[in-house]
């Protein structure tokens, strides 16, 4: 389960800038998910439960996870469009595109810390 490494390095950072900042605790993580980054969001959740504990001043932290859907830009449509994974084409001319502008992110955003 990859997902645990990837929530371990999550509570790793979150300690690392917290100590930076002269913080207490910290509140909540947040983080962007695409759908392509090849991390399921429920296995996530799961392994930070367990990886929080590790970690005295992130033990009570939330993880705040917004899910990004997959983009792609339409060369003959030249804009950019929301598809339904696994069709990596144009929802409104059906032209194929491997050109993914989101849905790859796996990136903390924001912390919340407490002082």
């Amino acid at each position: 389960m990859h997902e645990l490494s990837i929530a371990l390095n999550i509570v790793d950072a979150a300690a690392e800038e917290l100590h930076r900042r002269g913080g207490t605790r910290v509140g909540a993580i947040h983080l962007r998910l695409g759908l392509l980054s090849g991390v399921v969001p429920a296995a996530l959740r799961s392994a930070f439960e367990m990886a929080r504990a590790e970690e005295p001043i992130t033990a009570l932290a939330e993880l705040v996870i917004e899910e990004i859907p997959v983009a792609v830009y339409c060369p003959v449509c030249s804009v950019e469009q929301l598809i339904v994974f696994p069709e990596l084409c144009c929802p409104t001319c059906r032209t194929p595109t491997p050109d993914v502008i989101r849905g790859r992110e796996l990136e903390v955003v924001a912390l919340e810390i407490e002082t």
